[in-house]
Order: structure tokens, then sequence, then C-alpha cells
């Protein structure tokens, strides 16, 4: 006889149904990845993002649960909650404007989370994302390795898709990696960046990749 706790699908919470948490919703579910707990303090709004994503199943094929909901007691024992709930940025505005807004917003989140789903993994969107990130395990009181910020991965993302503008090549041809902070202080590794292994220091000229980088 199997265990039903086996059988069991993963589930990953997302907190904020905002663009951001709503568009990762969508992916997980089409993926297939996981069942979905979107959550959001406005009412109606996750449960309405969730139906139309219900409705979507027998279009793109997936069997993947979406619910909607304004109670973290609807998220328990999920094995990955993403945080994405917080104030976006306005015009004018740095990622450092919005930390007392969304400092208290992912304190809460992330306690409210780790209440119902002690064993998992946590990941953080919100901007600052550094020190979101660094509040959020403070929160939970989880080891390191089980709280990350989503922004290494983005930048050198966005890096590679300018490169490959650039040079008119497919964007999976080229390789880039952005470190540091998730802001101005980010450093992109021009000098390790290639397409199809070729360097970009040998496909344009200095200027052209100070324009890229900036």
């Amino acid at each position: 006889m199997v265990s039903p706790i086996l059988c069991r699908s993963p589930r990953v919470t997302i907190v904020g149904a905002g663009k951001v948490g709503s568009t990762l919703a969508q992916r997980i579910a089409e993926k297939n990845l996981a069942d979905v707990v979107l959550l959001d303090i406005v009412e109606g709004m996750p449960q309405g993002l969730a139906l139309d994503l219900m409705e979507a199943r027998g279009i793109e094929l997936h069997h993947r649960q979406i619910m909607g909901t304004n109670d973290y007691t609807d998220t328990s024992d999920s094995e990955i909650v993403v945080i994405t709930a917080g104030i976006p940025r306005k015009p004018g505005m740095s990622r450092d404007d919005l930390l007392k807004i969304n400092a208290k917003i992912v304190v809460e989140a992330a306690k409210s989370a780790i209440a119902h789903s002690p064993d998992a993994i946590f990941i953080i969107i919100t901007n600052p994302l550094d020190v979101m990130t660094y509040l959020a395990w403070e929160a939970t009181g989880l080891p390191r390795h089980r709280v990350m910020g989503m922004a290494g991965v983005l930048d050198s993302a966005r890096f590679e898709t300018f490169i490959a503008l650039e040079l008119g090549v497919l964007p999976a041809d080229v390789k880039a990696m952005v470190l540091g902070s998730h802001g101005d202080l980010m450093v992109p590794l021009s000098g390790y960046a290639t397409v199809n292994g070729i360097p970009i220091t040998e496909l344009l000229d200095t200027a052209t990749i100070a324009r890229l980088v900036e």
C-alpha cells in the first residue's frame, strides 16, 4: 500500500497576487511543476485569478490544482513559499525607498507562512531584495540554505538578453553572469560573457559593452 503522504502533489505557496505572483502561479501550473496556493490580502482577487488559471487547464493540458485565498491556513505543508508581496517602486523611487514599507510586509508574511509550513524553502522576490531576504531569514529562524532571494538569475538573464539583441543572436546562445546586490551595486562580468563560447570582447567594442552594462 502506497502512503498517501508520498502520493500528495508538491505545493508552492505564492504570497502576493500582483503581476509577478500571478505570472509565477501560471508558469508553475502550466509547466506542471506543483499545485499552487495564491495568497493575497485583497479579498476576492487571488480567488478570481486562481479560477481563471483553473479554467485554462483543459487548454494547457495540465492537472494542477490552483487555490486563491486570503488565509494562511490554506498554505499548510507547502514545500516552497515565494514572497512577492510588497509595494512596487514608483517613478523616482529607488529600491531602498521601499525598505520600511516592505520590511513589515515581508516579516509578517514570513512568520505567518512558516507557522503553517515549517519545512518549506523560502524564495524572496520583494524589493529591496537583499535586505528583504535577510529579514525573512531572521523572521523564520531557518538555516540559511532554506531562504534565498531571486536576483542573480534575473539580472544575468537581462544582461544576456541585451547582448543577444545587440548581436541579433538567440538568447540561449549567450552566457553571462551578474554578481552582487540586486540594484545599483550589481556587477555584470562582461569579461566572462560569451556567445557560443566566443567572448563578447571579440564581438563588440568597448563603448557598446559599456552601454549594455549600464
